[in-house]
């Protein structure tokens, strides 16, 4: 039996595919409709239709900036560039912004059928791309970065592969405090609370801010921490 319109119009069509480096697992683009999804592991990482909680993430950082002309910004992971567009809207023409993603295809799906969904982020003569894993900068990178906006996996709590979670845990937050500024603003998105996170901030050092961020999918409510460099 041939499904009814309804049901045909909510079908998925796979546009690409791709294994995540190292020990994760497949990072998938579907289109359903007007929507595109990223999902891995069959279950999705983020939806176009539903972006408000990665936009507020570089909003909220980069009005912390008004006062840096010249601001650099880390952001990790590309995702589907809303966050980029989003930092790129909140800072002025001398900023520079510089964008991490470990998967060279999600730069790919955003050069191609992601990039209208943004505006063509990647286009920006503001914006340099580095495909590696945003640990790398942290790590050899000192006092470096205005703001570093962290949306990898799926927060705190990692989905995607099991190396995330060292961008969370202590060493991972105090190599982010040493690629800061002083003043620097650390962002980091997930898409659940996590009740000792804010502690694990405070404990390196950072003074902490904790916004939740209503989203249009399933009701949900994302968490972003907004942390900041003491001067």
């Amino acid at each position: 039996m041939l499904p009814d319109r309804d049901e045909a119009a909510v079908q998925r069509a796979l546009l690409g595919s791709v294994r995540v480096p190292g020990e994760g697992g497949t990072l998938a683009l579907h289109r359903r409709g007007d929507e595109f999804i990223i999902s891995v592991h069959d279950t999705e990482l983020m939806s176009s239709g539903a972006h408000e909680s990665e936009d507020a993430l570089a909003r909220l950082a980069c009005e912390r900036l008004a006062d840096r002309p010249e601001a650099v910004v880390l952001i990790g992971g590309l995702g589907m560039g809303y966050t980029l567009a989003a930092a790129l809207k909140a800072t002025g023409p001398k900023a520079r912004i510089v964008v991490a993603e470990l998967v060279p295809a999600v730069v790919d799906w955003n050069r191609g059928p992601l990039g209208p969904l943004a505006g063509h982020p990647l286009d920006d003569p503001r914006v340099s791309v580095r495909v590696q894993d945003i640990a790398l900068s942290l790590q050899t990178e000192l006092r470096e970065f205005d703001a570093v906006l962290l949306d990898v996996d799926n927060g705190p709590e990692g989905l995607t592969r099991d190396s995330n979670n060292w961008l969370y845990s202590p060493e991972g937050l105090a190599a982010a405090y040493t690629a800061l500024k002083a003043g620097g603003i650390l962002a980091v998105w997930s898409s659940t609370p996590e009740k000792t996170f804010a502690m694990r901030l405070r404990k390196t050092g950072f003074e902490v801010e904790e916004v939740r961020i209503a989203s249009s999918a399933h009701d949900d409510r994302h968490t972003i921490w907004l942390a900041t460099r003491r001067a």
